[in-house]
């Protein structure tokens, strides 16, 4: 037990999300460089510059090997066992995001200087708000020209309603930032200039803030403008309370660039140091399980197909909510009511896969799956036999028909849409009396649509026929009374299926087609998401 115990205090299981382009991979590459797990930053395989990457996304997106290596990164630092996972950062924005924060503890927003809070930031910071989870943020890019830190701070509390209390403070202006006052410990850090463009560790120089060489080395108006500075945070800002920010109702703010290394190392150790350890996970009966529970319990919230095209397999991605996981050791898993040994378990440590003999609550690991597993599935000890949450489950907004082009290749195509569906990147909807051969595809963005289709030519050699339908909104349709489900006046501009739960939902053009057979329907309700799942 005492180890249990000991294993939790150290672990820290987080994601980053932000805008595309805000500099996620280059933080990312940054905190295994900090961490040890490589040498020279750059060199994290399967990862471009962040440049690239939003370019390259479509092609990363179809091949989906990117997107294994960068969703779970796991490294050491100071004793402490870090979980990283990565959130997609396309403009499609993915329900994939949405997953990955059920299995966080914590989440780093990351911003960018000059350009603020970005709509993507907004979407994602209001997912961590619902759901509780304190954020972190870390304002990046302070090697460029940037805005005014009150001005971001500002904006923080203008755009998002959250208050802000920076734990650091840039020393300089504009792109020529010296270094970093640390508000908690009254020290200042300065940096060296960098000449190896943020491939190596940042040298520095600590003081405090009386120190005559530390004056001297900012020279009178950097000092000068630093102590105004202080003395404006400390009269207008507000007070450090770590209980507001593990409410999410607090963010602390750091400054730094991950470019050029500048506050990173500072940035992470305080993030170990302030942010939560495993915390208990909701269960559907309503009660909570704490990660100290000696039983073993864990839920999947990410499944990848083909990750090896040589091998076809499947990998799940699964937190550990409790107990301790051993390598070959046989669990109950609550969907299909029976007990699976879970074979061939993985943890990414920086690039490298290893085979790994134990994991604690808060760890991620991937094991082999042969498609008995769904996103949400909830996996535990035999004595317990729990049920996790569910899973949100958001309205798409474009929908396609497909079927198969050649009806000789059904059972491939219907093996596919099935597997793309369970790992949670289409939604499949059914009309009565039609099957699998003919279904509707629900999705968020178009890209997605374009993979499907390349997804299953290119991994289950099914040519698609795609028509995109004229729907831009959909409802889960609830009533009391099942016969007025059945019986839906006004459906001329619409459409009824059902989705994989045989839950009836309503597709249609706009909103405006929505109110209109509201109207006409007193008794019925329209759901953004269904009526079993809208507790989260």
């Amino acid at each position: 037990m005492q180890e249990l115990l000991e294993k939790i205090e150290k672990r820290r299981t987080f994601a980053i999300i932000s805008h595309p382009d805000a500099g996620k991979t280059t933080l990312t590459e940054k905190l295994l460089l900090y961490g040890g797990a490589i040498h020279l930053a750059g060199s994290v395989k399967a990862r471009k510059t962040a440049k690239h990457a939003v370019s390259d996304w479509m092609e990363i997106e179809k091949q989906r090997g990117i997107s294994v290596t960068s969703s779970v990164l796991q490294f050491d630092y100071d004793g402490y066992r870090v979980n990283i996972l990565d959130t997609p950062g396309h403009q499609d924005f993915s329900e994939d995001t949405y997953r990955t924060l059920m299995a966080a503890d914590s989440a780093v927003m990351l911003i960018d200087a000059a350009k603020g809070v970005e709509p993507q930031t907004k979407k994602l910071f209001w997912v961590c708000h619902r759901r509780h989870l304190p954020i972190f943020t870390f304002v990046n890019k302070l090697d460029r020209y940037g805005r005014n830190p009150f001005d971001l701070m500002d904006e923080l509390e203008k755009v998002l309603g959250i208050r802000a209390y920076p734990i650091n403070w840039p020393i300089g202006i504009d792109g020529h930032y010296k270094g970093v006052y640390d508000r908690l410990k009254n020290t200042i850090e300065l940096f060296e200039n960098d000449t190896s463009h943020g491939s190596n560790k940042l040298k520095s120089t600590t003081g405090s803030l009386d120190d005559p060489k530390i004056r001297e080395m900012l020279g009178e108006d950097l000092y000068e403008n630093l102590c105004n500075d202080i003395e404006l945070l400390d009269m207008a800002g507000d007070e450090f309370d770590l209980e507001k920010v593990n409410a999410g109702e607090l963010t602390p703010m750091f400054f730094g660039s991950a470019m050029t290394n500048f506050g990173v190392q500072s940035f992470l150790e305080k993030f170990l140091e302030l942010s939560p350890k495993p915390q208990p996970r909701s269960l559907q009966d309503g009660t909570m399980i704490s990660p100290d529970n000696e039983s073993f319990s864990a839920f999947v919230f990410k499944i990848q197909a083909n990750m090896n095209p040589a091998h076809r397999d499947r990998i799940s991605f699964m937190r550990i909510c409790s107990g301790v996981f051993e390598k070959g050791m046989s669990v109950y898993h609550k969907q299909s009511g029976k007990m699976i040994k879970l074979a061939q378990p993985q943890q990414f440590l920086a690039q490298e896969r290893t085979i790994v003999e134990k994991a604690y609550p808060g760890d991620i690991i991937g094991v082999f799956d042969p498609g008995i597993f769904g996103i949400g599935d909830s996996l535990s000890d035999n004595s317990l036999k729990l049920q996790f949450e569910d899973f949100p489950v958001f309205p798409p907004e474009i929908f396609a028909r497909v079927q198969p082009k050649d009806s000789l290749k059904r059972k491939q195509f219907e093996k596919g849409i099935m597997q793309l569906s369970q790992e949670g990147a289409i939604q499949v909807f059914h009309q009565e009396g039609v099957g699998l051969e003919s279904c509707v595809v629900g999705v968020v963005g178009v890209l997605q649509l374009e993979v499907l289709e390349y997804r299953l030519l290119n991994e289950y050699n099914a040519k698609l026929l795609m028509n995109q339908l004229p729907y831009s909104v959909a409802r889960w349709v609830y009533a009391e009374d099942k016969k007025l489900v059945d019986n839906i006046k006004g459906l001329d501009n619409g459409m009824l299926v059902f989705d994989k739960k045989d839950r009836p939902v309503i597709l249609v053009n706009n909103e405006w087609s929505l109110n209109w057979i509201l109207e006409r329907n007193p008794g019925i309700q329209f759901l953004t998401v269904p009526a079993d799942v809208e507790k989260i």
